[in-house]
Order: structure tokens, then C-alpha cells, then sequence
């Protein structure tokens, strides 16, 4: 069967206050549209199957925003916004003649595969199906009419409802499914004969009754899969709910959190067993963490791996930024670490209180304890980098590498400035500025001749008068 998606994107959310289109707002870290996509895309697994995407306000932008995130879908632009009919309208052309078109909004972004497909299948190319739910709030929502007999007869918009229509509790959340070739001649037939002079989408259920086609209806599983975002207030209270079913299944899992309510998953978040992640951390992009690992408070990791065993200490910031950083097993990191893109960590590597790794590879049991830079370098086993001292990688141009052999120690304080190689075992002096490779087990010291000045006097202060 022929499956045709039709997204709605083309409102401006005025109550947003914001110059960004309104799916372009993020939750969970990514824009309402995209989560949408996802749901899209996870049932348009058939070949047979296609996407369009109304856009409307801020269309550029949008339509930039579908073409980076999603494949072969179809963008067609709402101008003016006359009403949701008016918007699928501008649709039919893409259409085709036969199965079932699917319509989704873009600022309903947590609806679930599973919800959208059992809708479909409650239409079957025959029917009108409607996603309803029963709200104890149901204000602004189109209400659904049914006659004594339990079918559905029409929606009545919450703008045009009588006060006894707006008691009833079952209303339309704004996804329908139709057979498509009946839609197209629907949705073309609208009349805009209503409070708002706007094209109502749901004046297809009393074409769908005069025509003699059933309405059906599937019921959405919970209210946050089908709640809308119109305002920063709905935006945040989405953000909550979705985090707080993140928790509940990361808990089911076995992650044992310090307080469900204080986590954000902006990505997604894998964890092995005996894993204990502490307050206000935030996991975006893809992590993984291995058996046992420990996450202090207030972390923020983006795309890592990390491994069994490893404990990150509080306030620790680890971004891959697209290439993960890797966290070797039983690693110590923290706190206030920073681990960015390219940074490999080995076994049982400890890296200290501000401590910046970049693009650097540290072999097993290598430690960085205090107050240290190290940036495109290589580090063998068991190194020992000082409190103080850096690689200087940059020379103003061009990135240089440093590499530091097993077993070397590096004292306090010191440069090494790329390209410069620090042989097997050695030692460089504290307070040292290596320009030249150091030789493999020896002592290297850089530094200037300590001088003594007696009879030297400290200046004081000259008093001015007046």
C-alpha cells in the first residue's frame, strides 16, 4: 500500500516570541520537526512510501533544515496560512492517486511510530481514522461529535464550539489518516464559512459523513505523545515529560540515578549494567557507557564511549563533537576535566582537576592529574604529565604533533613545543621549554641559570603631595 506522510510546518507560534519558526525550537536537543521525521521515516520503510512538509513562516529555513535531515522528503509552501485545509491543499499536487495519506504536525513532536501505524491500519485505505484522547483540559482542542449511536459526525473547533460542545472531554489531536484520493477531492472542496475565514481540516469528517465514508477513531496510548508546543511554558513542560520517560526507562534498566527529575538525554544514552549517573548531567549525542561506570554531578558528555569501570568526577565536560571520545576502562576523569574531539583515553588513565586533552592519544595507566594542556600528542604507558605544562601544538599557522614515550615523566611547568618527541623513560626537568627532541632515558633540562641579587632592594611607594 501506498503510504503519502504530509507534515504540517508552515505556522509562525506567535505565542513563542521568537523569530525562529516554531519547529525549529529544540527539544531534547533537536528541532520539533526532526523528531517528527524520525517518526515518519520509521514508517516509510516501503520504498512505495513518500513525505511532503507544508512550510509556511520562515520557510528558508525549515525547508534548509528538512534537506540536511531527511532524505527524498518533499517541502511545498503555504503562502498565505489560510488554515490547516488551505495547507494540505498546497499537498495535492505531490499526491498521488491511490493508499493513504498520513497527516502529522510538526509541532507534535513526541508521537510515537507505533501510535501513527495503528492509525493507518484503522483507515486501510477505506476509512476516515481520527487520533483522538480524552483530556480533563481539552481547551483548544476541536472537540468530537458523535451521534447517540457512538459514531462520529463531525469536530467542532474550540473557537466555534457552544459552551455545551466545549464540555465534552474527547477531542481531535491533529493527526488524521485518509484514503488519499478521496482527501485530494475533499480538501479541495473546503469552505472557509467560519469564525477564523480559514480552511478547516476537520470540516473533511461532515464531507467524509455526507459521502457515506465511516469514521473510525484510534486512541492515543497517553496525552504527551499527542500534545502540541504553541508557548516557551508547553515547550518546557514537553521537555520535562519527555525526560522523565527517558528516567523511568533508564531506571527500568537498571541505571540507578540520583533524581530522575534532574537528567537530560539529548541523544541517546546506552548503558551497561551497575551504571550510576548523579544529578544535573547532560548526555547529548551518542554515548555509551560500558558495566560500572559512575557519573558525578553536573557532567555534560556528547558523543563518547565510555568503558567499564571508569568514573567521571563532578563538573567534568566531555565533547566528541561527531567523533567520539573514548574513555578507557577504570579511567579516572575529574573533576572539572575536559576531554574534546579526538581525545583516546587507555586503561586505568587518569586525567585531572583542569585538565584539556584535544585530538590526543593516552596510552594505558598515562596520568594528567593538574592543571594541564595536552593537544595533538601522543602518550605512551605510564607517562606522568606535570601540573602546568602543555603541548604547543600551534604555532600560529599550522598544528604540530608531540609525542611523549612509555614511562617518560614531564615535571611542572613545562612547554614541549611541536613537533618535538620525548624519548622512552626520560624526564624533563621541571619549569623546562623543550624545542629539541629529549633523548630516551635521560634528563633533560631547559631552563635559565637561577641568580641571586644581593644588596638589592625592594622600590617603595612615592608619596605625592599636595
Amino acid at each position: 500500500m501506498t503510504l503519502s506522510i504530509v507534515i504540517m510546518a508552515a505556522g509562525k507560534g506567535t505565542r513563542m516570541k521568537s523569530s525562529l519558526p516554531k519547529v525549529l525550537h529544540r527539544l531534547a536537543g533537536r528541532p520539533l520537526l526532526g523528531h517528527v521525521l524520525t517518526a515518519a521515516s520509521a514508517l516509510g520503510e516501503d520504498s512505495s512510501t513518500h513525505t511532503v512538509v507544508i512550510t509556511g513562516h520562515g520557510a528558508p529555513a525549515v525547508e534548509d533544515f528538512v534537506a540536511q535531515a531527511s532524505t527524498g522528503t518533499h517541502c511545498v509552501r503555504q503562502m498565505p496560512q489560510l488554515g490547516t485545509g488551505h495547507a494540505v491543499q498546497q499537498a495535492v499536487p505531490l499526491l498521488p492517486d491511490t493508499g493513504t495519506t498520513l497527516i502529522l504536525n510538526g509541532d507534535v513532536p513526541l508521537i510515537r511510530p507505533e501510535t501513527a501505524q495503528a492509525l493507518v491500519r484503522a483507515c486501510g485505505g477505506q476509512h476516515l481514522a481520527l487520533l483522538t484522547i480524552r483530556l480533563d483540559d481539552a481547551t483548544g482542542y476541536g472537540r468530537i461529535m458523535r451521534d447517540p449511536s457512538g459514531a462520529i459526525r463531525g469536530i467542532v473547533e474550540h473557537k466555534d464550539a457552544s459552551e455545551e460542545q466545549r464540555r465534552v472531554r474527547e477531542v481531535y489531536t491533529g493527526v488524521m489518516a485518509a484514503p488519499t484520493a478521496w482527501l485530494k477531492r475533499a480538501v479541495m472542496e473546503l469552505s472557509n464559512d467560519n469564525a477564523q475565514a480559514e480552511y478547516y481540516l476537520t470540516d473533511v469528517v461532515a464531507r467524509a459523513v455526507q459521502d457515506g465514508l465511516a469514521v473510525v477513531s484510534s486512541e492515543a496510548p497517553s496525552e504527551t505523545e499527542v500534545l502540541g508546543v504553541n508557548s516557551p511554558a508547553q515547550l518546557a513542560d514537553l521537555e520535562r515529560r519527555h525526560q522523565r520517560s527517558v528516567a523511568d526507562a533508564l531506571l527500568e534498566a537498571g541505571v540507578r540515578l540520583r533524581d530522575p527529575a534532574r537528567l537530560d538525554v539529548r541523544g541517546t544514552l546506552t548503558c551497561g549494567a551497575d551504571v550510576e549517573i548523579d544529578v544535573n548531567c547532560i548526555f547529548e549525542g551518542h554515548v555509551q557507557l560500558a558495566d560500572g561506570v559512575r557519573i558525578g554531578s553536573h557532567c555534560v558528555i556528547r558523543d563518547a564511549v565510555i568503558g567499564a569501570g571508569a568514573v567521571i568526577h563532578p563538573f567534568t565536560h566531555i565533547d566528541g563533537d561527531g567523533q567520539p571520545v573514548v574513555v578507557g576502562p577504570r579511567s579516572l576523569i575529574g573533576p572539572y576535566a575536559r576531554l574534546r574531539p579526538g581525545a583516546q583515553l587507555g586503561t586505568e588513565v587518569h586525567i585531572g582537576n583542569f585538565v584539556e586533552i584535544k585530538n590526543s592519544q593516552l596510552a594505558d595507566g598515562a596520568k594528567a592529574n593538574h592543571l594541564a594542556y595536552l593537544g595533538d600528542s601522543t602518550v605512551g604507558q605510564r607517562v606522568n604529565f606535570g601540573a602546568g605544562s602543555i603541548t604547543a601544538n600551534y604555532d600560529g599557522a599550522n598544528k604540530h604533533r608531540t609525542v611523549i614515550e612509555d614511562d617518560a615523566h614531564v615535571g611542572s611547568n613545562c612547554v614541549l613545543v611541536a613537533p618535538v618527541t620525548v624519548g622512552a623513560g626520560a624526564t624533563i626537568g621541571a619549569g623546562s621549554t623543550i624545542g629539541k627532541n629529549a633523548p630516551a632515558g635521560q634528563l633533560t633540562v631547559a631552563r635559565a641559570r637561577q641568580t641571586t641579587l644581593s644588596g638589592w632592594t625592594r622600590p617603595v611607594k612615592v608619596k605625592k603631595s599636595g
